[in-house]
């Protein structure tokens, strides 16, 4: 009866020591996954950063693209508006002429 008890309590021993070393290696990949995610989790980090400081760059590029277009559009408004009252005082002008050509 002790054989038996002695070989069970060997088995017993046996299996949790392979137990042992498979939750050792488990623990292993374990550690080795978090490493991975630590370093994925940084290069994410930096590609955010820098995506958005090309958008920074860019949005400031098109925001003076758009500041640009308003000012000249505005000075071409101005110049349009002086031409308009020239074209009007002009028509005013003919009428008159015209206006004195049918009295004469």
């Amino acid at each position: 009866m002790e054989d038996k008890t002695f070989e069970m309590l060997t088995k017993m021993y046996s299996e949790f020591m392979e137990l042992r070393n498979e939750m050792t290696e488990f623990k292993d990949e374990m550690i080795e996954f978090k490493d991975e995610m630590t370093q994925f989790r940084r290069e994410t980090k930096n590609d955010i950063i820098r995506l958005e400081n090309k958008l920074d760059a860019n949005s400031k590029a098109l925001f003076d693209g758009y500041k640009q277009t308003y000012e000249k559009v505005t000075i071409v408004e101005s110049k349009v508006d002086i031409l308009n009252e020239k074209v009007e005082k002009q028509d005013v002008e003919i009428r008159v002429l015209k206006g004195n050509k049918h009295l004469a």
